[in-house]
C-alpha cells in the first residue's frame, strides 16, 4: 500500500510549529497563499506557546 503525502496545510502548520519551537520570527514565513500562510503562523503560535511553557 502507498504511503500517502501529508495534506499541504498540514505541512504548512507543522513547518510554523518547528519554527516557532526553533525561536524564529513569524517574518520568514514562506508562504504567499492565505489559507498555507494562516495555517503556518498557526503552527508558529502553537510553537512558541510550547516553547514559553517548557521555560517555566
Amino acid at each position: 500500500m502507498k504511503r500517502q503525502k501529508r495534506d499541504r496545510l498540514e505541512r504548512a502548520q507543522s513547518k510554523g510549529f518547528q519554527a516557532g519551537i526553533n525561536g524564529r520570527s513569524s517574518d520568514i514565513c514562506p508562504y504567499q497563499q492565505t489559507d498555507a500562510r494562516s495555517h503556518w503562523l498557526g503552527g508558529w503560535r502553537e510553537g512558541r506557546s510550547n516553547k514559553s511553557e517548557m521555560m517555566k
